[in-house]
């Protein structure tokens, strides 16, 4: 367990060759994630930044859109992202996501471990 106010959030810049920076907050602490999470973070994305297109290999990552617009990159496709959308990026293929309103979009970030190389 967390609570809001033991949680520390970190600036991120140009992450995977994103424009801007991020902001990260670990939900959990490393030794409560399990065997085969790797990651369960919230993510704010400020106006005109974005998190740059990466692919995943041997895990899965999903985003829950919590607010905010942005485009979702699905794998070369461009997709428009906004509160309430859920986006699944599977191990071998990728992904990044650009905040194109005028305010902070924030989604949940999860990884997964799939147990394959």
């Amino acid at each position: 367990m967390t609570r809001a106010e033991e949680r520390t959030i970190v600036k991120a810049e140009h992450v995977n060759g994103g424009a801007g920076y991020i902001l990260k907050e670990a939900l959990l602490q490393k030794e409560e994630l399990g065997e085969h999470c790797r990651m369960f973070t919230r993510v704010t994305i400020p106006a005109r930044c974005g998190l740059g297109y990466h692919e995943h290999h041997g895990e899965t990552e999903t985003y829950y859109i919590l607010s905010g617009r942005g485009v979702y990159n699905d794998n070369g496709t461009e997709v428009p992202a906004e509160a309430g959308d859920v986006f699944f990026c599977k191990s071998s293929a990728g992904h990044g996501l650009v905040n194109t309103g005028d305010y902070d979009l924030s989604f949940v970030a999860l990884i997964l471990g799939t147990g394959e190389n």
